[in-house]
């Protein structure tokens, strides 16, 4: 280990470590057809996603006129058969990223994710991205009983990767009440999927391109963690 200030550091998944929104958008829009709806405009999306598939479709369905359970319900499986069968037809990593991954892991950093995807499609997009091994541990959002903005999934993901000093990446107001509410320093891209303009997520460091996430993580480190 060199003095690196972080064990390890987990990430979110969308809108932070790739861009799934084009196939996100695709999958919202299939099942939204099927149940006699419009299609929504990328860009839309990319301010719904977070939350987990249920919430994805609840919002898809708001924008588009009535959301019910019951909708959510019939909506759900129609969604996953073609996101599984799509989950990474334009999905790609974001630019920048693979080289941060590689500069962590050679300083001896253990990688892991911590997502509101469920764990099966998280699993099925780190395969599909080539990341098999790149990762030491992933926890979904039905891994546990409770998902982010509770911290709890976040402290199983730092755990399942060895533990340690630790700090989180994400996108959005979930990843930074998530680090926030684990007490764990966080930075947030800015190039993700948030619902509000990026500097109003309270993150503790904020990147506008993968090259700056070590220089973050180490001025971070440096500001909050003892010598």
């Amino acid at each position: 280990m060199t003095d690196f200030p972080f064990d390890v550091v987990a990430f979110d998944l969308d809108g932070t470590l790739a861009d799934t929104a084009p196939d996100l958008t695709s999958a919202l829009n299939h099942a939204l057809g099927a149940l006699g709806r419009p299609a929504i405009d990328p860009e839309s999306v990319r301010h719904m996603v977070g939350h987990g598939v249920r919430a994805l479709l609840a919002r898809g369905l708001a924008a588009t006129g009535e959301s019910s359970e019951a909708l959510i319900d019939q909506g759900f499986p129609i969604f996953l058969d073609y996101y599984t069968s799509h989950i990474a037809d334009g999905t790609r990593a974001f630019e920048g990223l693979e080289a941060a991954l590689d500069e962590l892991t050679a300083m001896g950093v253990k990688l892991a994710i911590c997502t509101n995807k469920l764990e099966g499609l998280a699993r099925e997009l780190v395969t599909a991205l080539g990341w098999d091994g790149r990762f030491a541990s992933l926890v979904g959002g039905d891994t546990l009983p409770v998902r982010k903005p509770d911290p709890a999934p976040l402290f199983e993901a730092i755990a399942r990767a060895g533990g340690g000093r630790a700090a989180y990446v994400g996108d959005s107001i979930t990843d930074t009440d998530t680090a926030r509410n684990a007490r764990i320093p966080c930075v947030a891209v800015s190039f993700g999927f948030s619902d509000r303009p990026p500097e109003q997520l309270g993150a503790d460091r904020l990147i506008d391109h993968f090259d700056e996430l070590v220089p973050a993580l180490r001025a971070l480190g440096a500001s909050v963690l003892p010598e």
